[in-house]
């Protein structure tokens, strides 16, 4: 019979949420386990854009980053036929580099697998036959095997708040280094980005909510005609060969459930992405060091402390810039 490997907390998913989590369990002296299906550097789609909340989050200057960080003062915000400047205090990132510095700065080291099958017996959860533990947090994005098991009934209930979105990311000679965003053209149910890095590196992207576009018969894919072709006419990206990635994620809704019983769900699994922006990287890192917080002090995770946008002083941008409030 094959002895299985107990802890206080298993967490599936070693990307930002999971990261946080761990990293805070480990500050104070917590036994627990860290699971990825993937080794680490890894790429990751994301358009890479943090706020300084998520460096205050981590106790981290800016300054100290060891990896390629590009400050963007403002915003070059293009709604309609109308262009804004938009004030802001953001960085943007490169996943394959900043999920990776996350657990060296944590010292973590995760232990690659696979989750295929879960158990609850009552006292506690055990994974593939392999792992046993009190605690459950799943980490694992958009496809969490922890939210399928436990929080997801209904799937088609959180198709109104699904955001389907490509995107390219490559190197190019910048010669346009301002972040801009296309809002409300068309026909486009979200928003556009052009997004340099450092490195003379380029996110492009667009994504919009699915059930609106499954409504009205748009295609993602049309939409991604129109954007590159727009920004070929506009002289910001000439004669790339495009190699669009799609993926999903979720819009936080307005009572998010993150926690029944010992198990939780953070970040993406969770379905907390900003409400104004879209933004994932910050609520992850927010709900897993509150989901560590949640095992060290016995109590329910609350996610008061979890951001719901990411310009909250600028409520107005929600209805503008996204026509809806979800």
């Amino acid at each position: 019979m094959e002895i299985m490997t107990e802890t206080e907390t298993l967490i599936v998913g070693a990307g930002p949420a999971g990261a946080a989590c761990a990293g805070e369990l480990k500050k104070q002296k917590r036994d627990f386990i860290l699971l990825d299906k993937q080794s680490f550097p890894r790429n990751k789609v994301c358009a890479g854009w943090v706020t300084p909340a998520v460096f205050k989050a981590l106790s981290l200057d800016p300054k100290d980053y060891p990896y390629g960080l590009r400050e963007f003062h403002e915003f070059i915000i293009h709604l309609k036929k109308r262009d804004y400047n938009l004030k802001v205090k953001q960085y943007a990132i490169r996943r394959i580099e900043f999920d990776h510095f996350l657990l060296e700065y944590a010292g973590l080291e995760p232990v690659l697998h696979e989750v295929k099958k879960i158990e609850n017996n009552g006292k506690s959860f055990i994974v593939d036959g392999t792992y046993r533990a009190r605690y459950l947090v799943g980490a694992g994005g958009s496809y969490c095997p922890v939210a399928k098991y436990f929080f997801r009934e209904d799937p088609g209930k959180d198709w109104h708040r699904t955001v389907v979105a490509l995107e390219d990311e490559f190197s190019y000679p910048v010669e346009e280094d301002h972040c801009h965003l296309w809002f409300q053209q068309e026909g486009l149910p979200g928003y556009a980005w052009y997004v340099p890095k450092t490195g003379n590196i380029v996110n492009v992207g667009i994504g919009g909510y699915a059930g609106t576009m499954k409504k009205t018969g748009e295609n993602i894919k049309d939409k991604w005609k129109w954007f590159t072709e727009k920004l070929e006419k506009r002289g910001m990206v000439k004669g790339h060969a495009w190699h669009e990635i799609g993926y999903t994620y979720r819009v936080r809704a307005k009572h998010p459930v993150l926690q029944k019983g010992n198990v939780m769900i953070i970040g993406d699994a969770a379905g907390l992405a900003t409400r104004d922006m879209g933004e994932g990287i910050g609520p992850a890192i927010e709900s897993g060091i509150t989901a560590a917080h949640s095992v060290i002090a016995g109590k329910p995770l609350r996610p008061r402390s979890i951001r719901k946008n990411s310009f909250s002083h600028l409520k107005v941008l929600q209805q503008l810039l996204w026509q809806r409030i979800l």
